[in-house]
């Protein structure tokens, strides 16, 4: 018997596949328990229905991922920091501070969670700090940090 699973199922598929189970397992443990449902004609569009939003959806992202990571390279930020004689910063730039500056200055809002530094930022001058805005597509956001 064919069913759509409604929940993932060891063994037998992630939530929204299509499963071939024996008839005895589907009505009597599957079915009762709300695990899934069966495989008819509507159900089989809703499915598909679904799978091709997901898909659009998917690409719309992808699309603003790759028209933002464009905007940054055009956008540097500017942060203003206090620092000590030999010109080292008091503290560190952080990626909130980066993140909060881009809201700021550009309106862009980036989480600093996406923002990924390689070393800290403890200097005067300017810095690339790549943004993770997709899973394929990477930002290259370029600070520069100057006196207060």
């Amino acid at each position: 018997m064919k069913v759509i699973l409604l929940t993932d199922i060891q063994g037998k598929g992630k939530k929204g596949q299509l499963a071939e189970v024996s008839e005895g397992y589907a009505r009597n443990y599957l079915f009762p328990r709300k695990m899934a449902s069966e495989a008819n004609a509507d159900a089989l569009n809703a499915i598909k229905s679904q799978d091709e939003a997901k898909r659009r959806k998917a690409e719309q992202e992808k699309k603003a991922a790759a028209a933002l990571s464009e905007k940054l390279k055009s956008t540097p930020v500017k942060i203003y920091a206090k620092a000590g004689a030999g010109g080292r910063l008091f503290g560190s730039v952080t990626t909130k501070e980066i993140s909060e500056a881009l809201k700021a200055q550009h309106g862009i809002e980036l989480d600093k969670h996406k923002l990924a530094q390689d070393d800290p930022i403890k200097n005067f001058g300017t810095f690339e700090v790549k943004a993770r805005l997709y899973p394929e597509i990477t930002g290259t956001v370029y600070v520069i940090v100057a006196e207060a």
